[in-house]
């Protein structure tokens, strides 16, 4: 089954507030968060719980 080009749920990367370079790579719905994600998690280079930021 092909995908549709325009997907619901793309693959979005998070990339850290703190400047490490830290990455995540997640879904999201297109229809629930039409903005920029931010997330709240954990980055290991500094060792805390800081914002993720979507880039494009």
């Amino acid at each position: 089954m092909a995908k549709k080009s325009a997907d619901v749920r793309p693959k979005v990367v998070l990339r850290s507030s703190a400047g490490t370079g830290t990455t995540y790579v997640t879904e999201k719905n297109r229809r629930n968060d039409p903005d920029r994600l931010v997330l709240r998690k954990y980055d290991a280079t500094v060792r805390r719980h800081v914002e993720f930021r979507e880039t494009r």
